[in-house]
């Protein structure tokens, strides 16, 4: 099996909890091209409005679809469809239609066999927009009879999958928006939330199973702890016990911030924004959703966002967001930023629901 690193991306998955699945070549033509008016062209579409028509598509055509993804470039959506009438359908509604040969239960089946056969540390995988494959990802530590392991069940899917190295290695944002501490520990506060009326912020749940004071950069004890997941999620909830300003944005850290009015879900190729302690404020791009990754440590973490945003030690918890809307909390990665890597973050909006708070 050739094993070969992924090339950057260039198209962005349309919709929240749309499966983003690209075809390599295969675009669909009507058999009566020479005498049948010709098909509307695709209409150009904000990543919004793309998202509204994706929905309204996969909700009409059902099985017939295999999910869909914006041309942040053409400027149209693209949805992948497993035959000819629904590419009709698809077209017909001024969107553009691409044949796929995997189909989202084939992907579905294939993430479920790298989870029963192929969980081994210092592994991940999402679905990759541009291949139409599960993307497995190793980093540095998987080596001798884990990495054949690894290659094995890989090979065996065939065409859903393909594996890639990374340099670096992955493993929980610990040492620590804002800077926050407790217990000899530090990590990012992520976003300021409202709970029952009260003020709350959110940070990693990795940070909070083992801290349960905060303390401010000053040194002042700010917060305790109300809830905390890991590594089921990544998240938690840590109420203020200071009268603090706790305003809803997110540092810069060049003299101005971020308002944040909102959470949202993030998109495969979307430009994000990450703000830290340790590194500070560093942009990239999403490439993928509902990502697995197998910390080093043992620990497994389902339904992360997967960026190329750049993180370091004590940037966890670490507010990750898109103009005014929060998106994610930093859980880990691998590389830094010297030398890049990639990192993954705690989908907003699942942390919002299970604590019943809200962005504020």
């Amino acid at each position: 099996m050739k094993h070969r690193r992924i090339p950057k991306r260039r198209v962005a998955v349309a919709g929240a909890g749309i499966a983003a699945l690209a075809a390599a070549g295969i675009t669909f033509q009507t058999a009566n091209a020479s005498t049948s008016a010709p098909d509307p062209a695709p209409r150009t579409l904000s990543v919004a409005k793309a998202g509204n028509l994706a929905s309204s598509l996969t909700k009409s055509l059902g099985a017939d679809t295999a999910g869909s993804y914006y041309d942040a470039k053409a400027e149209h959506l693209v949805v992948n469809v497993l035959n000819q009438d629904a590419a009709q359908a698809v077209e017909a509604a001024g969107a553009r239609a691409r044949v796929v040969e995997n189909s989202l239960s084939a992907l579905k089946s294939a993430r479920t066999t790298l989870k029963n056969d192929a969980t081994i540390p210092g592994t991940s995988w999402a679905t990759d927009p541009a291949t139409n494959k599960v993307v497995v990802t190793a980093d540095r530590t998987v080596t001798g009879a884990a990495w054949d392991k690894l290659s094995k069940v890989v090979d065996d899917l065939g065409s859903k999958a393909e594996l890639q190295r990374t340099k670096g290695e992955f493993k929980p944002f610990v040492s620590g928006g804002d800077a926050i501490s407790g217990g000899g520990g530090r990590c990012s506060l992520g976003f300021n939330v409202v709970k029952d009326g009260q003020p709350y912020f959110i940070t990693a749940g990795h940070c909070t199973e083992s801290i349960s004071t905060w303390s401010d950069s000053s040194g002042q004890e700010i917060g305790t702890n109300e809830q905390s997941s890991f590594p089921d999620n990544d998240f938690g909830l840590v109420k203020y016990t200071a009268d603090v300003p706790h305003p809803s944005e997110v540092n810069l850290y060049n003299g101005s911030a971020q308002q944040i009015t909102k959470a949202g879900d993030a998109t495969v190729g979307q430009q994000v924004t990450r703000s830290g302690s340790t590194t500070q404020v560093h942009d990239g791009t999403v490439t993928g959703l509902d990502a697995t990754v197998n910390y080093g440590n043992g620990d497994i973490v389902n339904g992360l966002i997967q960026t190329d945003v750049c993180a370091e030690p004590g940037d966890s918890g670490g507010s990750l967001f898109a103009g005014d809307t929060a998106l994610g909390l930093t859980s880990g990665g691998s590389g830094d930023c010297t030398s890049g890597g990639e990192t993954f973050f705690q989908p907003v909006p699942e942390a919002l629901s299970t604590f019943g708070a809200e962005i504020g």
